[in-house]
Parts: C-alpha cells; sequence; structure tokens
C-alpha cells in the first residue's frame, strides 16, 4: 500500500531532524583509566592492589587543593578505604604508598547524573536576545555542563552552540541566543539542549518557536493606588512601563486584577491601553490588593508575570456640619436628654430609616476639632465687632449730646449791619426779637430789609 505524500515529507522531515541531532553528542565525558566515579551521598571502597606484601604497611593520603608539595593529608592505613556519605568535597586525588614507595594514584570523582532539561524560552522585547532556561530541583555536580543549539527548521545548516551558566539563586540555567538583526519574527527555530557531567548526559526534547511566539515582556513597575476624595467607591491605578520595553516603538497593552482583602478572588479589566485604571466598585473603607501584567499591543507571545502588589484604600472622611447642640436634643423616656445626630454622620447600611439616632448625652459626639476652632474663633470675632460697635456709637451718642446742651446764642452766626440802622420810630418795635437760629440758616430782620433799600 503507497503511503501518502505527506506522510513521505514528514518522515524526510524526521529524518533530517535526527541526522542533525546525532552530530550532536549528550552523553557523560569520558572518564580515564584510574577515575573513579562515586554517587553523592553512597559510601565508596578504594583498593590500593590486589596482593601486598603481609608485613608491609600501607598508608592512604588525600591531596588537598591548595597544598604546596608533599603528599597531602593522612587518613588511614590499609589496602583498602572506605569512605561515607560522598560529599562534593570528597572529589580529589588519592594515594596509597608502603613507606616512601607509591602504590597507586586514584581520582575520586563524587557527581550525580543530571535532570532532564525542560526549557522555556522567552524575549523581553522586540530588541532584545532570546533567552531560554530550566530550573534545576538539585544542585548540578560541579563540572556539569550544558550546552543550547539553535538552528533554522527544514534546513540542513548548521546548528549555533550557545553556552549556558547556572545561577545558584535562582537555581536555574540560562542560555542566551543571540538574534541577528534583521531577523524574521515568524521564522521557525529548532532549540536543542544538553546537561552533561562525568556521571551522566540528558538532553531536552527540540523545541521549535519564533520570535513572535516567545515575547514575553517583564511585569510593569512602579504600580501605585490612590484614594479620590469624597469618592468612597474609587481607586485610581497608575503604573509605569518595565524599563526592558521601550514604548517609542513598540506598545503594551495591560490587564488589572484587585480585590478586597476578604475577597478570595480577583476581579480583572482587560483591553488596557494606558498606564491607569479608574476602579469605580471599590468597597468602601476596605483595603484594596491590585496587580497589573502587560503583553505586546499586538497579542503576540506570552502575558508578563503579575506586578508586586499594591495596596489602597478609597477615601472615608466624613462631613461634618455646624449644629448648635441644643438644637440637637431630644427628651428621652427617663425624663434625661439626648442627642439626635444627623444621617450623613453615618453611612448608609447603618440607618434603618428613621431620619436619625439617638444616643445618650454621655456620648461623646462625632465632631472633627477643627469644627470647634472655627466655632471659637467665629465667637471671638463676633464678641470684637460687638464691642467696637458699642463704643463707636456710644461716642457718638456723647458728641450729641453735648451739642444740644450748648448755651443761647453759642455757634450762630448773626448777620451784621453794614451801616448803622435808621432811629426807631418808637420805643416799641413793631416786631419781636427773632428767636435762636439753626446754624447754617439765613434769618432777616426788618432793619435789615430796610436797610436793603427796598
Amino acid at each position: 500500500m503507497a503511503r501518502p505524500p505527506g506522510t513521505l515529507l514528514l518522515l524526510l522531515l524526521r529524518l533530517l531532524l535526527r541526522l542533525a541531532a546525532a552530530g550532536r553528542p549528550c552523553g557523560p565525558a569520558r572518564l580515564s583509566r584510574d577515575t573513579v566515579l562515586g554517587r553523592l551521598g553512597a559510601n565508596i571502597t578504594l583498593t590500593c592492589q590486589d596482593e601486598v606484601p603481609a608485613n608491609a604497611t600501607v598508608l592512604w593520603r588525600v591531596e588537598e587543593q591548595g597544598a604546596a608539595g608533599g603528599w597531602g593529608r593522612q587518613l588511614a592505613e590499609g589496602n583498602t578505604l572506605l569512605l561515607r556519605r560522598l560529599r562534593y568535597e570528597d572529589s580529589g586525588h588519592y594515594s596509597c604508598s608502603v613507606g616512601s614507595h607509591l602504590l597507586r594514584s586514584l581520582r575520586l570523582l563524587v557527581a550525580e547524573p543530571p535532570e532532564t532539561p525542560q526549557v522555556f524560552c522567552y524575549r523581553r522585547s522586540h530588541d532584545k536576545d532570546v533567552l531560554c532556561e530550566w530550573p534545576q530541583q538539585e544542585k548540578p555536580s560541579p563540572g556539569t555542563r550544558a550546552v543550547l543549539w539553535v538552528k533554522r527548521r527544514f534546513t540542513a545548516e548548521n546548528a549555533t552552540e550557545q553556552r549556558c551558566r547556572y545561577f545558584s539563586k535562582a537555581r536555574k540555567f540560562v542560555c542566551r541566543v543571540k538574534v541577528p538583526p534583521g531577523t524574521d519574527d515568524t521564522r521557525h527555530l529548532v532549540v536543542s539542549t544538553c546537561v552533561s557531567n562525568s556521571a551522566g548526559g540528558s538532553a531536552g526534547k527540540d523545541k521549535i518557536i519564533t520570535l513572535s511566539s516567545v515575547l514575553k515582556p517583564d511585569p510593569p513597575v512602579n504600580v501605585t493606588v490612590e484614594a479620590l476624595e469624597k469618592a468612597p467607591q474609587r481607586l485610581q491605578v497608575h503604573w509605569s512601563y518595565p524599563p526592558s520595553w521601550d514604548p517609542r516603538f513598540y506598545w503594551l497593552r495591560f490587564q488589572v486584577r484587585y480585590r478586597p482583602e476578604p475577597a478570595p478572588t480577583f476581579v480583572e479589566v482587560d483591553q488596557v491601553t494606558t498606564t491607569w485604571l479608574d476602579i469605580r466598585d471599590a468597597w468602601r473603607g476596605t483595603r484594596h490588593v491590585v496587580q497589573v501584567r502587560a503583553k505586546d499591543e499586538f497579542g503576540h507571545g506570552a502575558w508578563s508575570e503579575w506586578s508586586q502588589e499594591a495596596l489602597g484604600t478609597p477615601w472615608t472622611g466624613l462631613t461634618c456640619p455646624i449644629v448648635p447642640l441644643h438644637l440637637l436634643q431630644v427628651p428621652m423616656e427617663d425624663g434625661t436628654y439626648g442627642v439626635t445626630l444627623l444621617p450623613r454622620l453615618f453611612r448608609e447600611d447603618d440607618t434603618d430609616g428613621a431620619g436619625g439616632s439617638v444616643m445618650e448625652s454621655n456620648t461623646h459626639p462625632v465632631a472633627s476639632p477643627y469644627a470647634f476652632l472655627v466655632t471659637g474663633a467665629s465667637l471671638l470675632l463676633g464678641i470684637a465687632l460687638f464691642v467696637g460697635i458699642v463704643v463707636r456709637y456710644r461716642q457718638t451718642w456723647w458728641t450729641s449730646e453735648q451739642e444740644t446742651t450748648k448755651p443761647e446764642g453759642e455757634g450762630q452766626h448773626m448777620l451784621v449791619p453794614l451801616r448803622l440802622p435808621l432811629p426807631t420810630l418808637s420805643e416799641t418795635p413793631l416786631l419781636s426779637h427773632p428767636a435762636p437760629s439753626t446754624p447754617g440758616v439765613l434769618h432777616m430782620t426788618q432793619a435789615d430789609f430796610s436797610s436793603s433799600g427796598q
């Protein structure tokens, strides 16, 4: 039965991949004849010679690193040497001798076969190299070597070899793959890994990647949560682009999640293109946990890790109107007086629709100390204004009283004739003397009228 052309093509591709991998052996390093391999934590017995003279005393020594000359530190006597619970520090050169005659020298290597690598590749931004890494459950044995190969898929070109480093704090191997400028982000690459030491070698599965598919930004930084004044259900979240991403050429889109601390699950907001978000359904008076993560604006690659948690609590300020205390007092059933507090001083869920709450008179009123300061200052200012008005009007009244008690004719300006009046016809005047006039008003007598020539 003939196979379909697609199946033959697939078999041919697999054969090419196997041939490419065959040129990259991944096995233990070859050990010399005088090298003995010991497993970590196991016991091992070193033998000097098969036959030793009966009267000869065999002495074992170990060469210490940094020791200049000599036979090293003496261990024990006998044709065999037993070492228990091997450690990495037990690796070294051991020798046995009779007197000054060297019989044998051995090299002991304490190592564990390497773990099979589970490779994960990512790229922090469009202008960064590709990083491939994998974690280690245990610390690798000294002398462990990790290598990564990269080649284009469906080509017979030689693979590029990259050495990998082990980071003890992070407990992982990291390999850096150089990306030539102008490389197509959609071109498929084949990544192969191998970890080997003297105890064995282990190869990871080949991984097929593209530069766009491994794009994974770093999480956003500088995440802050701020409360908005007079908005008990709102929070405003701000954050910044990670330093490894340049927003001048490529943008990111973000996802924000938040939850009040008593709640076990998060509320997520997707498709955020700005570096801030206004939360409008926060719980009143409750602290919230907020995190942000990022992804390429076109959806390539994977989401970044969540940012560090940021905490924030909505605005919880209270506004207390200044009301005289005697207007709030109401009689109680037992004959005492209580105080009725306005509903504004309480949350909506604390009232039962009665229009207010009554509390006993020995309860401290809920009021800000600034309200008392403003009340006291207003009272002092009012008293000062009242005293000033009283003093001013008292001075005015005193001046008016003095003016009304002046002697008759004081302050009056009488008209003086320009010439002496003519002799009167009789001693009895035709008209009586004019009454004292008000200052500033002109009065004319009969004589004045006669002297004027009319």
